[in-house]
């Protein structure tokens, strides 16, 4: 999370604030651990009660105001405050049947996104994947510790998980905050290449030609993340397979693999879309090699030059993600080197990754421009809950390989952080009172009849 909220913020916003960052994400690690610790016998000193009427009444609000919000960005705040809700009756419940339940759930995702990050890192074999694996290996552990009742019986489950969470979310503070104090660039230029995968991109001299920018504008013209999903994209009738058709690739029946495109278009004359220059044998017996982000899977790539010609030899695109608040020049200077090696490799440097870290650099401080550059402007992007929905999906995409599945819900998350739907207050405020006053009336109505009856 710590890499998207850089973005989102942009480093002139948090180079400034480095300090009190460090200083929060400190904080956040000392209380962490102490309420984790508290949690480790039964005389809890933490406030559970005062902390679940917290969570309550958050749920509840956020129940209030999800009408308001629009397609996703509706859904999810209907499923953000259904589990808020839901965990908090579990925990103002406060017997063995609540705490236990919570335990359950929650050592559940440990283990679920434990074994998926250690199978992915296995399989996949990317940068740093040793790391990743023991990572894994972490949060099964972790998930034992809340499966298994020792020692508070269940009891000391809350504490458990909110003294984790504060230390994690301490740790990522601490983290831009070193990061910033140094940094002079976007962050989305960081690293663009992989040693493993292809050469560094900074430095290399070939390709200079500029891109022409026809507008300084960044408010009115929008960016297009144009998807093809595994489904829509298979030659053949492809079979139904739930989640995995979606995420990952879809199988025709004649057995060839479908994984699906993505590209990204800018209404400045930029396309990015980039496909291995020769059509890669994609057969179930050969596709799990293809898996490894190794060099001998480099092939050479083709970057096509714009929609019109990649929808007139394959197809037109299924879903189209637009997004208004970005930043043309950053875009642009990200192109300028990215375009300069055309190595693709399926998992690790693949057409969903290139539109990833394209939208990366073009996002850069999109959220301080629209919410403004005040001190208060960080919690908020702290509480939103797009911004964790795209930390998971990143996090997943980066520690197993970018799909045109987790692309489409990237830019989309994306799209509700950086061009958020304004909702006035008075307004809330005015459709609650409308909406109590018709309930009553229909309420009178229903009496006055019952009474007639």
């Amino acid at each position: 999370m710590a890499r998207l909220v850089l973005l989102l913020l942009g480093v002139e916003y948090l180079r400034g604030r480095w300090r009190s960052l460090m200083s929060m994400g400190i904080l956040w690690l000392i209380s962490g651990v102490a309420v984790f610790v508290d949690g480790l016998d039964d005389a809890i000193n933490f406030p559970i009660a005062f902390f679940a009427w917290l969570l309550l009444i958050d749920g509840c609000f956020t129940l209030a105001v999800a009408w308001a919000g629009v397609g996703g960005q509706k859904t999810l705040r209907y499923v953000k405050g259904t589990v808020v809700v839901i965990c908090a009756v579990l925990i103002l419940a406060s017997d063995y049947h609540g705490h236990f339940i919570l335990s359950m759930l929650f050592g559940f995702l440990f283990l679920a996104d434990g074994l998926l990050q250690l199978t992915s890192a296995w399989v996949v074999r990317y940068r740093r994947w040793r790391a990743a694996a023991i990572g894994g290996m972490i949060e099964i552990l972790l998930a034992i510790f809340f499966f298994q009742p020792y020692p508070t019986n269940y009891h000391g489950t809350l504490p458990y998980f909110l003294g984790l969470f504060l230390f994690f979310a301490g740790l990522n503070f601490v983290r831009i905050a070193l990061n910033v104090r140094r940094m002079m660039v976007n962050p989305g230029f960081v690293a663009m290449g992989n040693p493993i995968i292809g050469p560094k991109l900074l430095g290399k001299e070939n390709d200079k030609t500029p891109v022409v920018l026809d507008s300084h504008s960044t408010s009115v013209k929008a960016l297009t993340v144009h998807i093809w999903t595994p489904m829509g994209s298979s030659k053949a009738p492809a079979r139904r397979q739930m989640i995995v058709d979606r995420y990952i690739a879809a199988v025709d029946t004649n057995g060839v693999i479908s994984t699906g495109h993505s590209a990204l278009e800018s209404p400045e004359g930029i396309y990015i879309s980039l496909y291995p220059k020769e059509e890669i044998d994609r057969s179930s017996h050969s596709f799990t090699r293809l898996l490894r982000a190794t060099p001998e899977n480099n092939v050479a790539g083709r970057f096509l030059p714009d929609y019109q010609t990649e929808a007139k030899e394959w197809c037109p695109s299924n879903i189209q993600v637009m997004i208004k608040n970005y930043n043309a020049e950053k875009l642009s200077e990200f192109w300028q080197l990215y375009r300069q090696d055309d190595t693709y490799n399926l998992t690790y440097r693949n057409c969903s990754s290139t539109v990833s870290r394209a939208l990366d650099a073009a996002i850069e401080g999109a959220v301080a421009r629209s919410m403004g550059f005040g001190p208060l402007v960080m919690l908020r992007l702290l509480l939103t809950p797009e911004l964790w929905v795209a930390s998971q999906i990143r996090m997943r995409a980066l520690t197993m390989a970018w799909t045109p599945g987790l692309t489409l819900d990237y830019a989309r998350a994306l799209s509700m952080l950086v061009d958020p739907r304004q909702v006035s207050w008075l307004r809330l405020a005015k459709h609650a009172c409308h909406r109590i006053k018709s309930l009553k009336k229909e309420w009178r109505r229903e009496d006055a009849a019952a009474k007639n009856s």
